[in-house]
């Protein structure tokens, strides 16, 4: 059942999203492409809220930075709001991607199908190592990253995974950056230094796993 307060706020005037909202609108796609694979046609603020620790109030004022997607007395329809996020994510058009490091965590990230359920598809990937080079991981060719413009213009890749040891990191990025990379997912523990019009985003699991530690260990007082 829909709440009638389903119908957003105007949007912000402010074109500068926060990262935390772009954050949240993941895991609102996430929960409604749940929603649709088990037969939901609608869903509401409380709802979605609900369903990730959220109050619907702060789901309503997420999605008014993008427009207005509710309606009164039907809340969200949830094909219709998925379309809507993807176009504002960017993964409404597939996006060639490619990964530099085939080491245990680069295998892994190139077995991993949510990519390709979400519109990533890992085209190319790329190592120094002789042993490796022109081999197939996961149905996918291995280049020498000496061959990264070439095969990024080809395949017209502009985004990248580095999955190398910190010390390469540097110097992996830059490679991509004059392949034409437009954005890196980082996954080496070190801060890049890039050009301002190349985004990246840093995963450091052990950043993770500290802050999942101090969440256990300062549990949030009761009552």
């Amino acid at each position: 059942m829909a709440d009638a307060k389903d119908k957003p706020d105007e949007p912000t005037s402010d074109n500068a999203v926060p990262k935390a909202v772009v954050s949240r609108l993941s895991l609102y796609l996430r929960e409604l492409q749940h929603l649709v694979r088990d037969g939901h046609e609608t869903t509401s603020s409380t709802q979605l809220g609900r369903l990730l620790g959220f109050t619907d109030a702060q789901v309503r004022k997420d999605l008014a930075y993008f427009g207005q997607f509710g309606y009164p007395g039907i809340g969200y329809r949830c094909s219709e709001l998925i379309d809507a996020i993807k176009k504002i994510l960017g993964t409404n058009q597939p996006w060639a991607l490619a990964i530099v490091g085939l080491g245990n965590l680069g295998r892994a990230l190139m077995g991993y199908r949510g990519f390709q359920h979400q519109g990533f598809r890992i085209v190319a990937a790329f190592d120094v190592d002789p042993a490796k080079i022109g081999k197939s991981i996961e149905g996918v060719p291995v280049h020498h990253l000496d061959d990264c413009s070439r095969i990024a213009t080809e395949h017209h890749i502009r985004l990248a995974i580095i999955a190398v040891p910190s010390p390469s990191a540097q110097k992996v990025a830059d490679a991509l950056v004059a392949a034409g990379i437009e954005g890196i997912l980082n996954f080496a523990p070190v801060t890049l230094n890039l050009p301002k019009h190349v985004r990246t985003i840093g995963v450091d699991l052990a950043i993770e796993l500290e802050q999942l530690s101090f969440s256990v260990v300062n549990p949030p007082a009761k009552g």
